[in-house]
């Protein structure tokens, strides 16, 4: 299937921006563990994580939420707060995509003020339009809001010509819904059969690679 070239791309940020998934599933299962619940596995991590944090402690622990919510941040800053884990090879994506116009934002569920501190402290928040975390939206990934939200302002509308590149099924099945096109950055592949419904586009190992698709394309 052919790709538009693209007048925006909006990414996720944890585990496409910055490699947190080891960081974020330790701090999930000391949450879990202190909730009364047993740890995940990876592989059940992958399968139930994507829908923010919220989503998921509301769904599990009811009006306890807060608790987990704040045992879980608690978890993740203090992990985050002696390094960032930027992938080394993003920044050249992002710088190019900036030089040739393209309009840039972020969209993750991870929480919103938490997102643009670290977006901040990257240095990558001044490539991004707008950088759209859980709550700032009327609802979180995979509902649509936040990409129009993220897209407010630029004069662009949801359509093929913008990317939505993330690393899990529900970054996937959020650019479907807005009518996007869906990019996978297999930094953790998500189980096969979650990207059935709503498969992506394409699909890369690595920033590198989407460096050199993005070259490709931006040369046509």
């Amino acid at each position: 299937m052919t790709i538009s070239k693209p007048r925006a791309v909006i990414f996720d940020w944890d585990d496409t921006i910055i490699d947190s998934w080891g960081p974020s599933l330790k701090s999930l299962n000391t949450t879990l563990v202190a909730m009364g619940e047993k740890p995940w596995s990876d592989d059940e991590a992958r399968r139930r994580c994507g829908p923010s944090a919220r989503d998921i402690f509301q769904q599990m622990f009811g009006e306890r939420w807060q608790e987990a919510d704040k045992i879980f941040f608690d978890a993740l800053r203090s992990l985050f707060r002696a390094h960032l884990p930027v992938y080394p090879d993003v920044e050249p994506v992002l710088k190019t995509l900036n030089d040739n116009k393209v309009y840039l934002a972020v969209v993750s569920n991870k929480r919103g003020p938490l997102l643009r501190e670290e977006a901040a402290e990257a240095g990558f928040d001044r490539y991004f339009g707008k950088v759209v975390g859980a709550g700032d939206a009327a609802a979180d990934k995979p509902d649509p809001a936040p990409v129009h939200m993220a897209l407010e302002g630029s004069g662009i509308a949801p359509g093929s010509d913008v990317w939505f590149v993330g690393d899990s099924h529900t970054d996937m099945l959020c650019a479907a819904n807005a009518g996007c096109s869906g990019l996978l950055i297999e930094t953790k592949p998500p189980p096969e059969e979650t990207l059935l419904a709503h498969p992506p586009l394409r699909r890369f190992r690595k920033h590198s690679d989407l460096m050199e698709f993005i070259d490709g394309i931006l040369r046509q």
